[in-house]
C-alpha cells in the first residue's frame, strides 16, 4: 500500500494531497529515511511521522484500503512508548503555557476595532 495512502486511510492527515505533501517534504520518515508519497509500505515498519511540533513515531499493523473512523483507524498502528510519553509530554507544557494571542479567535469586533484606532490614533 502507498505509505500517503495509508497516512490519509490512518487520519493523520486530513486529505491525501496533504499526506503526500508532507511525505514529498520530508516531514515523513520511513525506517529512518525520506521516502516518496507512491513508497510502498508493508506491516511491522516504522514511520516517523511529524506534524506541526509534534513527532509521532509508529509501527505499521495494519493495512486497510478504506478510511474508517477514528477508533477504528488507531487499531493500524502502535505508537512506541517513548514516542507517546514525549508526546503527552509536549501536550502538557503546551497547555500550562500557550502561544500568547492564541486565545485570540480571528478579526477584532467592531468594539475592539474602535478602541484599537481611538488607542492608535490618540498618539
Amino acid at each position: 500500500m502507498r505509505i500517503d495512502k495509508w497516512l490519509w486511510v490512518a487520519r493523520f492527515y486530513r486529505t491525501r494531497a496533504l499526506a503526500a505533501q508532507a511525505v514529498a517534504t520530508g516531514r515523513v520518515r520511513l525506517a529512518g529515511r525520506a521516502v516518496k508519497p507512491a513508497s510502498i509500505l508493508r506491516c511491522g515498519e516504522e514511520i516517523e511521522v511529524n506534524i506541526g511540533d509534534l513527532r509521532w513515531v509508529i509501527t505499521v499493523s495494519a493495512l486497510e484500503q478504506h478510511r474508517r473512523p477514528a477508533s477504528e483507524a488507531r487499531q493500524l498502528y502502535e505508537e512506541t512508548r517513548a514516542s507517546r510519553e514525549r508526546r503527552t509530554a509536549q501536550l502538557a507544557a503546551r497547555r500550562l503555557a500557550p502561544v500568547p494571542g492564541s486565545e485570540l479567535g480571528g478579526r477584532p469586533t467592531k468594539k475592539a476595532g474602535r478602541l484599537i484606532r481611538n488607542f492608535t490614533d490618540s498618539e
